[in-house]
């Protein structure tokens, strides 16, 4: 009798197992959130060209800027990494390093690297990569920083720039599609501009560059803790515009007159 409810109950076992339709996997969530301007940056640690990273710790008190690609040997991609090479010594210069990141494994950007620094790109000959190129083959870190878009492939976003300050607070970021090269200048106003303005407690106005002319928070003479002692340092377009005179100012004390 045992055996034959035992047999009755593998047969019905069975029978349910066989007529389940497969089982479909929820799709995956790519609404992943990107980290913004005021918040910590996220903290990974990953394989580089450079040997192991832990972003953006290891680079302690300097400016930092994360650099990501979908993949390795793309043409848009490899243009704008050998123009951060040629740019190397300006950005130390400046106190900001530079981190890589790409969706292919170490083995790959050590080839991808060595091929580049075999280029000569608007002949200015051969450079070297000094900074380092990131895995992220399983797109950790891309999720981390909320590269991966719902609405297009799942690498394909991954092109992203993230400018993070001293105290690893994110202070700019930026989002490019796939056929369009990234501004190197703008990176270098863009850093040089949150540098001047943390460190003289100014605004920089449209099209600001090193030595402009700068806009100040306040109106000369009415906080003494922030007036310059030279009241010829400033100018205003109308009462809700001052601006504070930068080192390459062409306004003479005639141009223009506080209102």
């Amino acid at each position: 009798m045992k055996k034959i409810v035992f047999f009755i109950a593998l047969s019905l076992s069975a029978t349910t197992i066989w007529s389940q339709e497969p089982v479909e996997k929820p799709p995956e969530n790519r609404n992943f959130r990107i980290p913004l301007i005021g918040e910590p940056a996220p903290s990974f640690t990953a394989e580089s060209t450079n040997g192991p990273i832990n972003f953006p710790e290891d680079y302690g008190r300097k400016w930092k800027i994360l650099f990501s690609h979908p993949q390795d040997f793309t043409p848009v991609c490899s243009s704008e990494i050998l123009e951060l090479a040629y740019l190397q010594q300006e950005f130390d210069n400046m106190g900001v390093k530079i981190a890589v990141v790409s969706t292919d494994p170490v083995a790959m950007h050590e080839q991808w690297k060595k091929a580049m620094e075999e280029l000569n790109l608007n002949n200015r000959g051969t450079v070297k990569i000094k900074f380092p190129l990131i895995e992220d083959e399983n797109v950790a870190i891309a999720k981390q920083y909320g590269m991966i878009h719902p609405e297009t492939n799942s690498t394909k976003s991954v092109r992203g720039v993230f400018i993070i300050d001293p105290n690893n607070i994110i202070q700019a970021l930026y989002f490019y599609p796939m056929n369009v090269g990234r501004s190197t200048d703008e990176l270098l106003r863009m850093v040089t501009a949150l540098k001047t303005t943390a460190a003289e407690k100014v605004m920089t106005p449209v099209n600001w560059r090193a030595g402009n002319d700068v806009l100040i928070p306040y109106v000369p003479g009415k906080n003494s803790e922030k007036a310059d002692a030279t009241a010829d340092n400033y100018y205003s377009l109308s009462w809700y515009l001052w601006y504070k005179k930068g080192e390459t100012s062409s306004l003479g004390n005639t141009d223009i007159k506080s209102k």
